[in-house]
C-alpha cells in the first residue's frame, strides 16, 4: 500500500526533488556539442596534470638509444625527439607545467585586479582618478612586452612566466571589476543596506562583491587560454622552464629545428595548445551567454 501511495496521481507534480533533477538534466541536454567537447578536452589536460602517470608510464626526460626522431607509430604513438624521448609521455607530463602556471597567472590577476578595482570603484574621486590613470597605462602596453619585462626583474622559470602573466591581465580584470562595483554600488539594496546602518567594509563585503563578480568569472575563464598562451610564448623564447622541462612552449622550441624532417615535434604540442585555448575560449563564451540570460 505504502508503493501504490507514493506513486504520483494523475494531475499532480512531481517531487521539487525530482522537478529541478529533469530540469538539469534538460539543459545539459541541451547545450551544444561544442561546449561538450571544450569540456572534455580541458579535462583531459586536468587529468594529465594530476595523474600523468595513469596515462603512461614512460619517463619524459630519458631518452632511449637508437629510438632518435622516430615517427609517430605503435611504438610511441606520437613519435620520439632528437633525444629519443618519448614525445607523448612529454606532453602529458608537460600539462602540469602549463596548466599550473596558467592557474598562477589568473589567480595573481584576479586577485589584484579584483582588490584593485573594488577599491577604485567603491572609494571613487582623487583615488579613483589616479588608480585608473595607472590601469589604463598598464593597458596601453602590450602584454608580452609587459610580461617579458617583469620575467626579466624576476627571472626565469615557470611560477616566474606566470606572475609576470598574471600582472599583466591586472588591468583588465581591475577595469572589469570597477565597472561592475560602480553599478551595484547604485543598487537600491546597497543604498538600503547603508541606509540601515550598515557600515563601508561589511557593506562592500557581503553585498557588492558578490554581486559584482558574475561577469568577471567569464573573464577568468578567458584569460586562463590567454595565459596558457603567453606562457607557452615565453616558454618558446626561453625565458619559460629551462631544459629538460617538458613544458609545452619548449616542446615547440625543441622541435624548431627539424621542422622539414620530424614535424611532430612542434605539431603535437602546438596543437594542444591550441585545443585548450579554443576550448578555454569556448567556456568562457557559453559563461557570459548564461549570464546574459534573464
Amino acid at each position: 500500500m505504502s508503493a501504490l501511495s507514493s506513486i504520483p496521481r494523475a494531475g499532480t507534480q512531481p517531487p521539487p526533488a525530482r522537478t529541478r533533477a529533469w530540469r538539469t538534466l534538460r539543459a545539459l541536454r541541451a547545450q551544444p556539442v561544442t561546449l561538450w567537447l571544450a569540456w572534455a578536452v580541458i579535462t583531459l589536460a586536468a587529468l594529465w596534470a594530476l595523474a600523468p602517470t595513469l596515462f603512461t608510464q614512460v619517463n619524459p626526460v630519458q631518452g632511449l638509444a637508437g629510438q632518435q626522431l622516430q615517427a609517430p607509430g605503435a611504438a610511441h604513438w606520437l613519435g620520439t625527439d632528437a633525444l629519443g624521448r618519448d614525445v607523448y609521455a612529454r606532453l602529458v607530463h608537460g600539462a602540469v607545467h602549463s596548466l599550473s602556471g596558467a592557474f598562477v597567472a589568473v589567480a595573481v590577476g584576479l586577485v589584484l585586479g579584483t582588490l584593485l578595482g573594488l577599491v577604485t570603484g567603491a572609494v571613487g574621486g582623487f583615488v579613483d582618478d589616479a588608480l585608473m590613470r595607472l590601469v589604463d597605462v598598464l593597458l596601453s602596453v602590450p602584454a608580452l612586452l609587459l610580461s617579458l619585462a617583469i620575467i626579466i626583474i624576476l627571472g626565469f622559470g615557470t611560477i616566474n612566466a606566470a606572475i609576470a602573466v598574471g600582472v599583466a591581465s591586472v588591468a583588465s580584470f581591475a577595469r572589469l571589476v570597477r565597472s561592475e562595483v560602480v553599478r551595484v554600488r547604485r543598487s537600491e539594496y546597497v543604498e538600503a543596506a547603508f541606509g540601515s546602518g550598515g557600515r563601508f567594509g561589511p557593506v562592500l563585503w557581503r553585498h557588492v562583491l558578490p554581486n559584482s563578480l558574475t561577469s568577471v568569472i567569464g573573464l577568468a575563464a578567458l584569460q586562463f587560454g590567454s595565459a596558457i598562451l603567453s606562457i607557452s610564448t615565453l616558454g618558446f623564447l626561453g625565458y619559460g622552464a629551462p631544459p629538460p622541462t617538458p613544458e609545452w612552449g619548449l616542446l615547440i622550441a625543441e622541435g624548431r629545428n627539424y621542422l622539414a624532417t620530424a614535424w611532430w615535434l612542434t605539431t603535437v604540442p602546438g596543437v594542444m595548445v591550441v585545443l585548450v585555448v579554443l576550448s578555454a575560449n569556448r567556456i568562457s563564451a557559453a559563461i557570459g551567454q548564461g549570464q546574459q540570460r534573464p
